[in-house]
């Protein structure tokens, strides 16, 4: 992958607010999933996810007189990221899910950043991992899992084969939103739109041979509104979101949305449903935001930044002003500091 820019993106204050938000709306899918599988099953309901969502987004694209032209070369880039992001790791989740415990299952779902970072490194030039992403990722990840549970992880080693699909596909995972990118000139909407058709249309023939819907019973209003949530808020929003976070922040930055929708699973069970807060979960969460402090790195910077000697921190100034300051000083005599950060 060839990229001009060599400037890793950073995180404003717009950033985190989307990808708090984004947590949000896909840490309550949790629990639209488990309201509509009562009538429907994983497959369709996959289908009706990605399906609905796209719809309401193409509606949405013409009423606003937005449609896009799409090219076949555009068509097969939506096919491909449809694949990445959604058809292929829904599909090994729900399969693996079947024989691991879903604890563990989010565990090794959280090793998407991970190999986000990694990926990230070897295939593009602006998001290079650093000490300070290595731990900080290192921190969230070991947060989800005192979060969720250190029990969960006695399940390692059985059913093998379902953890591979479980970490297959957070490494797909990683690979939509390393490959993404090049979506980045593209409004986010058309992409979210692009994306959940193609997805539709990978998904389909699998949901018809495999569940056969046609001969279920009729779900129940419940499950139809759950689903119905599921797509528009969890999937649509989500996804105009996603790629505009992507956009900005790029797919390390935006990965790290996985460590944050536990967190945010979590809240929403105490504020809806009363649940309890254990001491593992807030040790946890605590864990997870000392890992997005030091992987953003503003407090870290503010904290090393010089002082001058009234105890007042000094702005850091560009390599250009460094020099030109570095040199003013060696001809002067009256300069008695440095300039710039060390």
């Amino acid at each position: 992958m060839s990229e001009r820019a060599t400037t890793s993106p950073v995180m404003g204050a717009r950033e985190w607010g989307m990808l708090v938000t984004l947590s949000v709306v896909w840490g309550g899918s949790f629990f639209f999933v488990e309201v509509a599988l009562a009538d429907i099953p994983p497959l369709t309901l996959v289908l009706g996810r990605v399906g609905l969502a796209a719809l309401c987004i193409w509606i949405w694209l013409a009423v606003s007189g937005r449609l896009p032209r799409l090219g076949l070369g555009l068509c097969g880039a939506f096919l491909v990221m449809g694949a990445l992001n959604n058809a292929l790791p829904f599909t090994l989740i729900v399969w693996g899910q079947v024989h691991i415990a879903s604890a563990l299952a989010s565990i090794l779902n959280a090793a998407t950043p991970v190999f986000t970072v990694l990926l990230a490194h070897l295939l593009t030039r602006d998001e290079r991992l650093t000490p300070a992403k290595a731990l900080g990722v290192a921190a969230g990840f070991a947060g989800v899992v005192v979060m969720i549970g250190p029990e969960a992880l006695s399940g390692l080693g059985v059913a093998v084969f379902a953890q591979l699909a479980v970490l297959g596909a957070a490494l797909s995972y990683a690979f939509a939103g390393i490959y993404g990118r090049r979506f980045r000139g593209l409004p986010s909407e058309i992409t979210a739109a692009g994306q959940l058709a193609a997805s539709s249309l990978l998904m389909a023939p699998l949901a018809l041979y495999v569940d056969r819907p046609w001969n279920l019973a009729m779900p129940t209003l419940e499950s139809w509104g759950a689903m119905i949530a599921l797509a528009v808020l969890s999937t649509a929003f989500a996804y105009l979101l996603y790629f505009r976070i992507l956009k900005t922040a790029g797919a390390t930055n935006l990965l790290l949305v996985t460590f944050l929708v536990p967190v945010s699973a979590i809240l929403l069970g105490v504020g809806i449903l009363g649940e309890h807060l254990s001491a593992g979960q807030i040790a946890g969460m605590l864990l997870i935001s000392l890992g997005l402090l030091v992987i953003d790195g503003r407090l870290a910077r503010k904290l090393m930044r010089p002082r001058d000697g009234s105890g007042q921190s000094r702005p850091c100034l560009p390599i250009s002003s460094l020099r030109r300051a570095q040199k003013a000083s060696m001809a002067s005599s009256r300069s008695g500091g440095k300039a710039g950060c060390s």
